[in-house]
């Protein structure tokens, strides 16, 4: 395998659906085609380092196969998450600060949104690659707690289980005094009052520094 592939577990939204759309317009980038979208010059420069992602909500981080897994065993234990398992209502989004960027978030996130994040977390984690120390590093563990260092070395990333929030980020960091700004004007751009319904997991890779592309989106079987 490629040193530089990763490969992560997400929720996206159906390709062609408004949310799809809005997110892909917001970021200017569409991982289910692959296609970069135009976008306001303003909007480009905050929205740089998500566009790399995709527009999603992270299940399962991005990660390394370990030595011996091959995406096919990742592609196979998606698919044993997503068997038997009953669509879920995640209810209306709307658009809010968190910390220093801006993301949809669940009005009122049910707990099986932080029980699915977990299990996809630690049903892969067999097929993660432990942590360079390149990676360790990138995380800024000398900014976390000791709890945060603990989740970071125990499954490679920080912002799992207990510290897991369902987000769909739609910007990068911003400076203090652009923050509300940003909230309120994609805000205004956001009108999708449905209701979200998370039923299926996004298998994605990324190689080296392109951004990610969906392989699969692997739907729940009830």
């Amino acid at each position: 395998m490629n040193e530089g592939t990763r490969y992560a577990v997400y929720y996206t939204p159906a390709p062609g659906s408004a949310l799809a759309a809005f997110g892909a317009g917001i970021l200017g980038y569409d991982s289910a085609s692959g296609a970069f979208l135009a976008q306001p010059e303003a909007m480009a420069a905050v929205t740089a380092e998500p566009r790399i992602y995709g527009f999603h909500a992270t299940l399962k981080p991005p990660m390394r196969l370990a030595p011996g897994a091959t995406v096919d065993d990742l592609l196979a234990a998606c698919e044993a998450l997503a068997r038997h398992r009953e669509p879920l209502a995640a209810g209306r989004l709307r658009v809010a600060l968190l910390g220093d960027f801006v993301a949809l978030v669940p009005a009122s996130p049910p707990p099986e949104l932080g029980l699915l994040a977990a299990e996809c977390v630690a049903a892969l984690d067999p097929l993660r690659a432990l942590l360079s120390p390149a990676e360790r590093a990138r995380r800024r563990p000398e900014r976390l707690g000791p709890r945060g260092r603990a989740l970071l070395e125990r499954w490679g990333y920080p912002y799992v289980f207990e510290a897991f929030r369902f987000h769909m980020t739609l910007t990068g960091r911003l400076a203090a005094d652009e923050r509300e700004t940003w909230r309120a004007r994609l805000a205004e751009a956001y009108d999708d009052e449905a209701g979200l319904v998370v039923d299926a997991l996004t298998l994605l890779r990324q190689d080296g520094t392109a951004p990610f592309r969906v392989v699969s989106r692997i739907f729940f079987r009830p």
